[in-house]
């Protein structure tokens, strides 16, 4: 299985501190670039990666080591640079962890894991070699088919690291999935599920009983026709495909804790004044107290909260898409994901976003249409949906069952309302009237859901009040 070796250093490694890591295989090794310069690899004698290096990032957002690694840092701004041994060769997790101790010595940091980067001695390589071309070219990939690319991760928590999105970007071209293999203590990072794709994309665990299952669907999977696939039971029909559960994603423990999930979008005129963000932080500040942690355009969230770094980003990458992750402090777990989108509206954000809470934690409901009335009288917002949920406070995603949440609420706001014929949007079908947002002459609207974790027939009045709303 793949390895990551991962430094942490309170200086920025030095290229001398650089060097000493990459003649960890010995001065025989070759060295390569990839990336536009940002991968650095350490290859055998036909120039084939045996361990690729990514520029050191400067991490400036307290928690990001621990949440993602379970490991202690230095204070912050501390140095996170990582190194990815290439699959099934033998010595190069060796020569990985190495390069990791040298440069956790050499910078005065530690290593993570901490048993893969004991040793600062040359690692003997001599005669080692690794899989071809195409499926070495992309330093996160370790198995590519015609169908799928496969990428094997050992780590407590799989991040939307650089490496990953890359492969993300890399599959979406060659029309390809991209399937995650893990190992069965792992969990996903919410930013990495709310960008996987459709099948044949998914997220593979490995488990001793049933073999492999689907992380997010708990369905037994087999490697057949070049990808993890669903098993197909013999007297399985179309009507009835009877897909078998691993026994692992059913064990399910009632813990008491719960995630209170917003999902909204809004749309801007596109213009110089524009400042991106500001929605982000009215929830965040609404519902927890204070602003968000950091930000950043992978994971490790990297940059403290600015909303104009944000916006100078998504500028500058405009007219393409801009994804962001915003994550809160390690007292109040808060995690978003942002997608800013040019369209002919104008500016679109779509935000997923989400605030863990535990069992003797009281959740801030009381809240929540102060929250709506804000974003639709200061941030033009188009719809929003909020839900609650039986899930984990730390708000990593298990490979286990957690269950449906259940709708709260439901906004309309000012512009969907005006499009809307027949004051459709100032009626409902539910028991509850909704409640009017901003002023008379450009209302918003905010619909009370009954939510109960315990009872999903919320859902149910969620489906008869869209129903109405779109006339049917």
């Amino acid at each position: 299985m793949t390895k990551d070796v991962i430094a942490l250093t309170p200086r920025m490694p030095d290229p001398w501190a650089v060097l000493a890591g990459l003649l960890s295989g010995g001065p025989d090794k070759l060295v390569d670039t990839t990336g536009e310069g940002a991968v650095v690899q350490l290859c055998d004698a036909q120039g084939r990666p045996l361990v690729s290096v990514e520029a050191p990032l400067l991490v400036q957002v307290e928690g990001e080591a621990e949440r993602l690694l379970g490991a202690t840092p230095p204070p912050v701004p501390f140095w996170w640079t990582e190194a990815r041994a290439t699959t099934g060769v033998p010595g190069a997790e060796r020569l990985a962890g190495t390069f990791a101790a040298r440069l956790a010595s050499l910078s005065g940091g530690t290593a993570w894991p901490p048993e893969a980067a004991r040793s600062l001695a040359v690692v003997a390589s001599d005669g080692v070699g690794v899989a071809p071309t195409p499926a070495a070219a992309q330093p996160a990939v370790d198995v590519l088919t015609g169908n799928v690319a496969v990428v094997i991760m050992d780590r407590p928590v799989v991040a939307m690291t650089a490496w990953l999105a890359d492969a993300f970007r890399a599959c979406a071209a060659a029309e390809r999935g991209l399937q995650i293999v893990t190992p069965p203590g792992t969990t996903l990072s919410p930013a990495v599920m709310s960008v996987m794709p459709g099948w044949p994309s998914r997220w593979v665990v490995q488990d001793r009983q049933d073999g492999y299952y689907d992380g997010l669907s708990g369905a037994v999977l087999r490697w057949q026709e070049g990808m993890f696939a669903t098993v197909v039971p013999a007297d399985a029909t179309e009507d009835d495909p009877r897909t078998p559960v691993a026994a692992a994603y059913r064990r399910a423990a009632e813990t008491g804790e719960r995630q209170l999930a917003v999902t909204y979008r809004t749309i801007h005129p596109a213009d110089d004044r524009l400042v991106l963000g500001g929605s982000v932080e009215t929830v965040w500040r609404e519902l927890t107290g204070g602003p968000p942690g950091g930000w950043g355009t992978a994971e490790p969230a990297n940059l403290p909260w600015s909303p104009g770094r944000l916006t100078d980003v998504a500028y500058a990458r405009a007219p393409e898409p801009t994804w962001f992750v915003v994550v809160g402090s390690p007292d109040r777990p808060g995690i978003a994901t942002v997608k800013v989108t040019r369209t002919k509206a104008g500016v679109e954000e779509d935000v997923t976003l989400a605030f863990g809470y535990g069992a003797d934690e009281e959740v801030p409901l009381g809240a929540l249409q102060r929250t709506a009335e804000v974003l639709a009288t200061r941030h033009r917002l188009q719809s929003m949906l909020v839900q609650l949920r039986k899930a984990r406070r730390d708000l990593l995603v298990p490979p286990r069952f957690e269950g449906p949440g259940v709708p709260l609420a439901f906004v309309l706001g000012a512009e969907e309302v005006r499009a809307m014929p027949d004051d459709r949007a100032r009626s409902t079908p539910l028991s509850q009237p909704p409640v009017r947002l901003g002023p008379k002459a450009r209302p918003a609207y905010y619909y009370p859901l009954p939510g109960d974790p315990s009872d999903l027939s919320g859902w149910a009045d969620f489906e008869r009040l869209v129903r109405h709303l779109k006339g049917e």
